[in-house]
């Protein structure tokens, strides 16, 4: 199936070469559900938005997508609608509260579940048809390590990990970032640790997880190879504005946008965004 581009999203041209350029791609990913993943993917495109940038969040938790509902959003066009034939992409990329763009998934769709040809091939046009039209693609996948979720991790330029201090989530990261090492040869993870109770345990937790990478993944690598450095690129503080955000189901940088975990939004897309 050949997928039309969205004509009211001209593509982005490179000041000094003239040359169509492709967008950033970031695959937002999580060992374990419930660690704030979707939330985060949508904050931190208002953040890049604010700060001049034109982004797309796809939905790419194809089965069980709940990015419409972080956003209040009712879509009448989902990215099933586009894989099936019956609306065009232009139909499907909608705007979102905070100044960018939104692809949806269907919610509930078991033919989703696993990674067939059909749909290896129609998220490759998809991403072909927008990375030229965005200066970010923001990739929120599942959580864990099936093979549709790698594979959507496989098609972006760089991964960001979220992990919260729990114990098992922890565990849970850990075994994402031992199968981006082994799998697809990852040189470099960028972390996010969410839910902290106390400025610097980000760091602490990133310390830990690398020791452990360091220890264990790298002698599954190929000799001479080394564990992927862990990139941590902000903390989140535990905030009670968050869930506020979230049961009023608005962008937390539009709800209060001066609150900590907001400023910690905003420096994690000033440090993705250099």
């Amino acid at each position: 199936m050949s997928l039309p581009v969205p004509p009211t999203v001209p593509a982005v041209a490179d000041s000094a070469s003239g040359a169509v350029r492709r967008g950033r791609i970031l695959a937002v990913t999580s060992g374990k559900g419930g660690v704030g993943k979707t939330f985060l993917s949508a904050n931190l495109a208002a953040a890049l938005a604010r700060r001049g940038k034109r982004v797309l969040v796809l939905d790419a938790d194809l089965g069980l997508a709940n990015l419409d509902v972080v956003l209040n959003l009712f879509p009448k066009v989902t990215l099933h609608d586009v894989f099936t034939g019956k609306n065009t992409l232009e139909e499907a990329i909608l705007p979102a509260p905070g100044g960018f763009s939104v692809l949806l998934a269907g919610s509930g769709l078991v033919e989703y579940s696993r990674l067939t040809p059909e749909i290896r091939e129609q998220l490759v046009q998809i991403i072909d048809v927008v990375a030229p039209r965005f200066d970010h693609i923001i990739l929120d996948t599942g959580a864990g390590i099936s093979d549709v979720v790698l594979y959507a991790v496989s098609m972006a330029d760089e991964v960001l990990v979220i992990a919260t201090p729990e114990p098992t989530s922890m565990t849970d990261a850990y075994a994402v970032i031992k199968v981006l090492a082994t799998q697809q040869q990852r040189q470099q993870i960028r972390l996010v640790v969410n839910q902290v109770n106390r400025a610097g345990d980000g760091r602490v937790i990133r310390g830990q997880l690398q020791l452990v990478s360091d220890r264990f993944v790298t002698p599954l690598l190929p000799p001479g190879s080394a564990a992927p450095r862990l990139d941590l690129v902000g903390e989140i503080p535990l905030d009670p504005a968050v869930r506020e955000s979230v049961k009023r189901r608005q962008l937390l940088l539009e709800l209060m946008p001066g609150c900590a975990a907001a400023q910690g939004i905003e420096a994690i897309a000033a440090r993705l965004d250099e």
